[in-house]
């Protein structure tokens, strides 16, 4: 909750810098004014006095300042000769946002897990939108939905040409759904049982002050705690590939809604067939030429082969994980989700206005 009282209040926030340290800020607030400062952690920072250039810059400054405004202007408080090791001016706005509440913690939510129920691929995708929605609008609590399908399947990014991405006489031949979804990256092909696919449906809060680029391992951090598990050493390949040492084995999209609400998947191969998928996509090398391989075939390595263990299995690994470190309750699909879903695939998904929108 954000400090709104006329009277005056303490906060406190904190943030640990990924690979770096802990930042803190202790805040007096007022009126929605910071009437003082007191940035703290195991830091590093020269010269001293730097510090009291930090909190003079933050005093005085509204609660809601965003988290770009606070660092333009910590960055703008800096003397020349000012060294920060192990934070930098993000961390400490970051710090601050925690503090008036502005960004959050996974601890600050409290969290679902949706289970997997087989669904056809525009239910699923109309999920996503209506479950980012929902809790953009406080409708419903963050949450963790895996994916089923009942049918084969291509989603294209939604910023792909259908032509570029598709090919049509493969989708023919092997009888696949084309199907778009509102995040960006690339294609997907989709069997019953190819892929592991999950959702995060989050406030933006969570990822406050953060790129794209470092949400990403954020967000995803424990499900590479539930691969290593498993015995799969992944990791994060800039931007959004996910991969091992034996190769690639999925990647990730994000969505972030303007009304507040953050849209985040990922998609692992699990026992794809790769023959068929070059013959449904059409997978150029320019595409390929940044990954220093000749073959499609080569950029994807399945789970089923690195851990031996069934997709149910990795479900459950996953789930456990999930439920573990972030307390999160596992909740049903209900009714209502399931038929407003489907009223938004038929007037959405299921449309070429929608699926064609980039030719």
């Amino acid at each position: 909750m954000t400090a709104d009282s006329t009277s005056l209040q303490d906060l406190h926030g904190e943030y640990k810098v990924p690979g770096g340290k802990l930042v803190i800020a202790d805040l007096s607030v007022r009126n929605e004014l910071i009437e003082s400062a007191r940035i703290n952690g195991d830091f590093f920072l020269e010269p001293d006095e730097a510090l009291d250039d930090i909190n003079a810059a933050i005093r005085g400054m509204k609660t809601d300042t965003s988290h770009a405004d606070l660092r333009a202007a910590l960055d703008a408080s800096l003397r020349d000769d000012a060294v920060l090791f192990g934070f930098d001016t993000a961390a400490i706005a970051t710090a601050v946002r925690r503090a008036t509440g502005y960004a959050t913690r996974w601890q600050d939510h409290t969290w679902q897990i949706i289970p997997p129920t087989p669904l056809p691929i525009m239910t699923q995708l109309a999920l996503d939108q209506i479950l980012t929605e929902d809790v953009a609008a406080g409708r419903r609590a963050p949450a963790m939905r895996l994916w089923q399908w009942t049918h084969p399947a291509i989603v294209i990014g939604s910023f792909q040409s259908y032509v570029n991405e598709v090919n049509p006489e493969g989708v023919a031949k092997h009888n696949v759904t084309v199907a778009r979804r509102i995040s960006g990256g690339g294609a997907m092909f989709m069997e019953q049982d190819n892929c592991v696919t999950y959702s995060l449906y989050a406030p933006l809060s969570l990822v406050d002050g953060m790129s794209f680029s470092d949400s990403y391992p954020f967000l995803d951090a424990w499900v590479m705690q539930a691969l290593a598990d498993v015995g799969v050493e992944a990791y994060y390949k800039p931007l959004n590939d996910i991969a091992t040492p034996q190769g690639k084995i999925g990647g990730a999209a994000q969505k972030r809604l303007a009304r507040g609400g953050l849209l985040h998947h990922i998609t692992m191969s699990y026992d794809i067939d790769a023959d068929k998928m070059t013959e449904v996509l059409r997978i150029g090398q320019e595409k390929l030429s940044d990954k220093g391989i000749r073959s499609a075939k080569k950029r994807v390595d399945p789970l089923r082969r690195q851990t031996g263990l069934s997709r149910q299995q990795i479900w459950d690994v996953m789930i456990n994980e999930f439920r573990t470190r972030y307390g999160a309750e596992v909740v049903e699909l209900d009714d209502d989700l399931l038929q407003r879903a489907e009223q938004l695939a038929e007037e959405k998904f299921n449309r070429p206005e929608w699926t064609h929108r980039v030719p």
